[in-house]
């Protein structure tokens, strides 16, 4: 990625951002996107409790995306799945990673804006994750006090956003698995 560029009257011009291909993941994707979440977390990584909400339920194939750069690379990736606050659904946003040699360009955010949008349109209400609140926040993240993900999760770090005003109000209780179904 360029940095910046001098303009015409001396000034450093805007940076130039890698053009990426966002599309929904497919069962031929998902090795790459395995790869990728390897190489951007720690090892162990299947052991951490959000994935206890994953096992054995699919994910929401629409709202999981892959990045790929111009030369088909896959530098990015999200995915969600459906989960249950009492009797309410919700989505779990993540894992979602972008390759070490493609942060800084903006692509998570760009993850995170359109998997946001399409889950707005295909009317679920509600999100959470398990992450750092300062990233999350300009997306329109914040902490939730009153959900538990299983143990054992950081609370400080259970952040949720609504996608439908009032979405999480008056919601409490423990997350836990569901089918797909907004």
């Amino acid at each position: 990625m360029i940095a910046g560029r001098p303009a015409k009257n001396g000034t450093v011009g805007p940076a130039k951002t890698p053009m990426y291909n966002l599309t929904e993941e497919t069962a031929d994707d998902w090795w790459e996107v395995e790869a990728l979440y390897d190489t951007c977390f720690a090892p162990g990584r299947e052991a951490l409790s959000s994935y206890r909400l994953r096992e054995g339920v699919p994910r929401v194939g629409p709202l999981s995306l892959v990045a790929r750069d111009a030369d088909g690379i896959v530098s990015g990736a999200v995915r969600y799945w459906p989960v249950r606050v009492g009797e309410h659904h919700a989505l779990l946003l993540g894992p979602i990673a972008v390759h070490p040699t493609r942060q800084g360009e903006g692509l998570g955010g760009q993850l995170i804006q359109q998997s946001l949008g399409a889950a707005r349109a295909l009317g679920w209400t509600r999100v959470l994750l398990v992450g750092d609140a300062p990233y999350y926040q300009r997306f329109g993240f914040h902490p939730i006090t009153t959900v538990q993900m299983p143990p054992p999760t950081n609370p400080d770090r259970i952040l949720a956003q609504a996608l439908k005003p009032g979405a999480w109000d008056g919601l409490e209780g423990p997350v836990t698995r569901a089918a797909p179904n907004p």
